[in-house]
């Protein structure tokens, strides 16, 4: 294993499964703001909103597919459901097809994610343990290498500024991880905004989480410079269609900065695009 890795990890539950893991190695790999215009963007799913939780009700039995004694109902397998929903928008629907990722079947694009999650947690050789043995998350670096020890994407690069962000989300999709605050899940906000609650850092984290940010939906700048006050993210989950505004959520990218050091930013990349 690494031994110059940063590691973060946090309680796994079966709606936050995400550890932070950071390679220098990697990390180099880093798209740089050279100035060039940020618009606002969007890259749709083309899969229905996954759902991590109530795997029974939706006819997946991972008993049968991963040799367990019983069913699981849940899995801490948020990496894998945010890099299937990037996915979706990545490859083709041929490309799709060949790998099996099932785009019109939510309950065969869910298997496809708990699939990748076992793969993540597998490549995350910080920890010994691994899914279906136990249920213990995995990382933003661990999905990102099992999809490519898949083939399913070339490469990946990182951010770890706001405008590198930005940068990353004119050509597609990231995956980001994050510390998951309480104010966040019992957020009420029609439009999805986890962050409406002014007071949201003095909620107690409830664990680590990975969403797919499918959009730069508003970006503003205040005398030449990024706004982060009135810059907001748009992500898709994976808990179904009644978190947020119709599985989807949203941050202002001031709480992206508020929460940068506890932050990981992956874009997988197909097609020999060279970072």
């Amino acid at each position: 294993m690494p031994t110059d890795l940063t590691i973060r990890t946090y309680e796994v539950q079966p709606t936050l499964g995400r550890h932070q893991v950071l390679d220098p190695r990697s990390l180099a790999y880093r798209r740089p703001y050279d100035g060039q215009p940020l618009r606002a963007t969007a890259w749709e799913p083309r899969i229905p909103v996954l759902n991590q939780t109530g795997l029974i009700a939706q006819g997946i039995r991972t008993a049968q597919a991963y040799g367990l004694d019983e069913d699981v109902d849940a899995l801490a397998s948020c990496t894998g459901n945010a890099a299937t929903a990037l996915l979706s928008i990545l490859l083709t629907p041929e490309q799709a097809f060949a790998a099996s990722l099932n785009l019109a079947d939510a309950a065969m694009a869910q298997h496809f994610a708990i699939g990748l999650y076992a793969d993540a947690t597998s490549c995350d050789q910080w920890d010994e343990a691994a899914w279906p043995t136990q249920d213990v998350g995995s990382s933003g670096l661990g999905v990102a290498k099992a999809m490519r020890n898949r083939g399913l994407i070339d490469q990946y690069g990182h951010a770890t500024t706001a405008y590198q962000l930005c940068t990353l989300l004119q050509t597609g999709p990231v995956l980001m991880g994050m510390p998951w605050h309480s104010a966040f899940t019992q957020t009420t906000d029609p439009q999805g905004f986890v962050d409406a609650d002014s007071d949201w850092a003095s909620s107690p984290v409830e664990g680590g989480h990975e969403v797919c940010v499918i959009a730069l939906e508003d970006v503003a700048f205040t005398d030449g410079a990024l706004d982060p006050d009135h810059t907001v993210l748009r992500f898709r989950n994976s808990w179904g269609t009644g978190f947020g505004e119709h599985g989807d959520g949203r941050l202002f990218l001031r709480t992206y900065l508020a929460l940068r050091e506890e932050i990981d930013v992956v874009q997988p990349r197909r097609d020999g695009v060279i970072l």
